[in-house]
């Protein structure tokens, strides 16, 4: 660092050659009020315009080529009078500082220059006169140095104040990079800690829904802290930045680069952009393009940048409607009667202040190149505009404020150690040196005048708290600055942001709040897809899957609807779904139990019939028990559908399918003992041998308790190990919650259903086989064909029973019931109850004899009357 030193203070052997040109004002004290102790202080007053010049050039190339007239900043102004205000308080103060007359202070211009601001700084330890290092001429000593608005301007002292071991306070905005007392020694900062600046950003744009936005930083490490912490923040919250441009803190040189910089602003689709860049890089908007162009931005700026300061052009409305974030300060009790009272009358010997006077209020409607002359000596600073003077205090002068105040409570806390020492030693005394101040500093604590206290150990410093202020431009070319919310960082998250956007003015085309996004949102209903190669705020949008729901906007995922709930069409809520089950009172529930009961009262009926008509020769024939059982069990078939309609129970459950499986295991075995009684009739014809036992009713009996016993054992095994319950269904319909029968093990429900399948398999074959056998007495026919009939159904049950959900399953269960008992009844029964009620003429001995041997002649009569005769027997 010392060798760099050596050659930029070999750099400054030219400067004096400069001094005597208009375009550099020389380097003295622009003001300076004389004590027994001085603090030296260096604040941005007024800025040089220097144009195509670099480094070294500035002070070497002639003054008429590339220069321009500083340039007051007006604003900064109130740091002066802040500076004056404490040592003027602290003067009159008995209590701080006894053993001293007075507190003075030189205060010096500081430049965006590297050479510049070391010059400064070595003319002001140096004194009046020629620069010579490690000499100083001032005859009052000074003891601390307070500066650096900026990073850049306090590192750029630093670098030479640290050689010498002077005290240097800076009253900018916190730098976490400073508190690092290795390189920075000897620096103090006053201010609150940003830390949580970016926190309050990020929860203005997501209470606006903004998602791509731009940023504008200075290109140092508190712009990439800053740039870190913020976009870290974005990341969690879904925004995105779509562009960062840096700006350089030394040296602000404007050209070429600078137009493409602005271009790149003006032409980017951005609508938001963020500034965090100190208040003198404002002035890189002064060659901006056509004014109207901003108009169409909303600036969200930091507290870093007084966005009302601009020293070069009243272009207020290119930020009309931005949003800043200013530094909540305690007000200091007679800092504005102060203000009120300040006149270059009051402070004769005080030329700056005679020229920012003349400066501040000259009359607008002369030419420019007027002599500057003081045009209103009585007038007062409050009734400059806000973008020349403010009467709030600002938080530089707030802190400029307290940095004389802890230099002052430093100093006597030295002083009365230094007082005991001298009385020890007989008097001795000597004058302080700013080396011995560092201890004192950095214990040093107090309470200002507003209240608050303060320390000059970083550690110590507290978060900032900030208003959120709307800056306005009326069109009669005043402004303001109104309080729209508040961000207070050290309370718990979504309580300390606060803000009133329907009082909020955004720019001259806007009412409403602006949108500013890379995709239009998606609506309800739709989810975000992301865009391959590009950020996660520039997206597609996808309707949300089957059954899911997104109710917001820019939905990342759509959410599953509750189980009882299901998707509207939109998509975009959910809909209570509907119980559903076959219902006695909805139409095809009652019309499929009329169906049933009329099917049972009809086979009532036949049963009656056969009862009054037993003795007849066409119901003796094959067995009359076996009829009446067959009849009564499908009396049961028919009923059991019953069973299957209205809401399930457990009861229900457990009945409709071993109830179902038991009467047709009883009605098809009873079918099938039919249809062996048949042809066991046929081939036993000679009386008297063994074989005439097996034309016993009670054969014909076993056979129906054997079948009918083993669907018993199946069905008590289904029961026993998982029987059916009742259940509800939420999948199988998207907007019903059905309401059925869980069949419990699936293997016993098919394994009773395969069963039944089996003996009608079993019989359909054996009444099949015996078709051709003479059809006056056997059913054998009208079997094969019931049968025919029975399994037709039964086979076509099963495809559309699983291809079928929710009450439809019952139906195809229910109408496979009524179809294959409709199908047993009518092609069994019905043509014998035409013989019996409309021929019966044909249900006597003697016609059935005719008939039989006109039909099969002598023999096959013979056959045929003997065996009627053994079975009558």
């Amino acid at each position: 660092m010392i060798p760099v030193l050596l050659i930029m203070l070999t750099q400054l052997s030219s400067v004096h050659k400069a001094e005597k040109s208009p375009c550099f004002p020389k380097i003295t004290p622009s003001l300076s009020r004389d004590g027994d102790l001085v603090i030296g202080n260096f604040l941005p007053l007024y800025s040089i315009e220097v144009s195509s010049v670099r480094g070294a050039e500035m002070f070497q190339s002639h003054p008429d080529k590339g220069c321009r007239d500083h340039k007051w900043l007006h604003k900064n102004y109130q740091q002066v009078l802040a500076l004056v205000f404490a040592v003027e308080e602290i003067n009159r103060d008995s209590n701080l500082l006894p053993n001293i007359s007075s507190l003075g202070f030189h205060l010096y211009n500081a430049y965006h220059s590297d050479e510049r601001t070391l010059e400064s700084s070595l003319q002001w330890l140096s004194g009046q006169g020629q620069l010579v290092p490690n000499y100083s001429c001032w005859e009052k000593k000074p003891v601390a140095v307070i500066g650096g608005a900026t990073s850049a301007l306090t590192v750029q002292m630093g670098t030479l104040f640290n050689l010498y071991k002077v005290p240097q306070i800076s009253y900018g905005h916190f730098d976490s990079i400073l508190s690092d007392k290795t390189q920075f020694p000897y620096l103090y900062q006053l201010a609150n800690k940003d830390s949580s600046l970016h926190r309050g950003v990020v929860q203005l744009m997501v209470h606006f829904e903004w998602t791509w936005v731009g940023l504008i930083t200075t290109d140092d490490m508190r712009g990439e802290e800053f740039l870190w912490k913020l976009r870290g923040d974005m990341v969690k919250h879904g925004i995105c930045l779509a562009f960062t441009e840096k700006i350089a803190v030394s040296e602000r040189r404007y050209g070429e680069s600078q137009d493409m910089f602005l271009t790149r602003i003006i032409e980017s689709s951005v609508r938001v952009i963020i500034i965090h860049i100190d208040t003198d890089s404002l002035t890189i908007f002064r060659y901006s393009q056509p004014l109207h162009v901003y108009i169409w931005k909303v600036w969200i700026t930091t507290s870093h940048w007084d966005i009302t300061m601009r020293p070069y052009l009243r272009d207020g409305y290119n930020f009309h409607g931005a949003l800043s974030f200013s530094h909540i300060t305690n007000e200091i009790p007679g800092f504005k009667s102060f203000l009120r009272t300040v006149k270059p009358a009051k402070y004769p010997e005080d030329i700056l202040l005679k020229e920012f006077w003349s400066s501040a209020f000259k009359d607008e409607e002369k030419s420019e190149k007027r002599e500057q002359t003081e045009c209103s000596p009585n007038a007062s600073l409050e009734a400059l505009p806000l973008y020349t003077f403010d009467m709030t205090m600002s938080s530089l002068s707030y802190t400029i404020y307290n940095a004389v105040y802890a230099v002052a409570w430093a100093l006597h806390e030295m002083l009365l150690v230094t007082s005991e020492e001298e009385s020890i030693r007989d008097g001795e005394s000597r004058a302080p040196q700013p080396w011995q101040l560092h201890s004192f500093l950095k214990k040093t604590q107090f309470n200002n005048s507003a209240g608050h206290q303060l320390s000059l150990d970083d550690t110590g410093s507290s978060e900032a708290q900030y208003d959120i202020m709307n800056f306005l431009f009326f069109p009669n070319e005043t402004e303001a600055l109104v309080k729209v919310g508040q961000f207070i960082s050290n309370v718990p998250p979504g309580q300390g942001f606060t803000v009133h956007k329907e009082i909020i003015v955004w720019s001259w085309m806007d009412s409403e709040v602006p949108l500013a996004v890379c995709t239009d949102g998606c609506g309800p209903g739709f989810r975000k897809t992301p865009l391959e190669g590009e950020p996660s705020c520039c997206f597609d949008c996808s309707p949300c899957p089957e059954g899911e729901v997104s109710k917001q906007r820019n939905m990342k995922l759509c959410t599953k609807c509750p189980e009882d709930e299901y998707p509207n069409k939109e998509r975009d809520h959910c809909l209570p779904k509907v119980i559903s089950f076959l219902d006695i009172k909805e139409p095809l529930g009652m019309a499929l139990a009329c169906i049933a009961l009329s099917f049972s009262v009809l086979t009532a009926l036949i049963l009656w019939v056969f009862v009054k008509f037993r003795d007849t020769p066409i119901v003796k024939a094959n067995n009359r028990a076996l009829s009446y059982t067959l009849l009564i069990s499908l009396i049961f078939c028919f009923l059991c559908s019953l069973l299957f309609i209205g809401r399930p129970t457990a009861a229900t459950c457990l009945l409709r399918q071993t109830t179902f499986g038991l009467v047709f295991t009883v009605a098809v075995s009873c079918i099938l003992a039919k249809t062996i009684t048949v042809i066991l009739a046929f081939k036993v014809t000679i009386p008297g041998r063994r074989k005439m036992i097996w034309l016993q009713p009670g054969v014909s009996n076993c056979v129906v308790l054997f079948c009918s016993g083993i669907q018993v054992i199946l069905c008590g095994i289904w029961l026993g190990i998982s029987p059916p319950f009742p259940d509800t269904n939420t999948h199988s319909q998207p907007d019903q919650i059905i309401i059925e029968c869980n069949e419990g093990s699936v293997l016993g429900f098919y394994s009773v259903l395969g069963y039944i399948g089996f003996l009608a398999l079993g019989s359909f074959t054996v009444a099949f086989l015996a078709r051709s056998l003479p059809d006056t007495f056997n059913e054998a026919k009208f079997i094969t064909f019931s049968m025919l009939v029975f399994c037709s159904v039964w086979v076509s049950f099963l495809p559309t029973y699983q291809s079928t959900k929710g009450k439809a399953m019952v139906v195809v269960e229910i109408f496979s019931i009524l179809a294959s008992s409709a199908g047993l009844l009518g092609c069994i029964f019905i043509p014998k109850c035409y013989v019996i009620l409309l021929r019966s003429d044909e249900n006597t001995k003697e016609c059935i004899r005719n008939k039989s041997g006109h039909n099969n002649g002598k023999h096959s009569g013979t056959l045929t009357q003997n065996s009627f005769t053994r079975r009558k027997r």
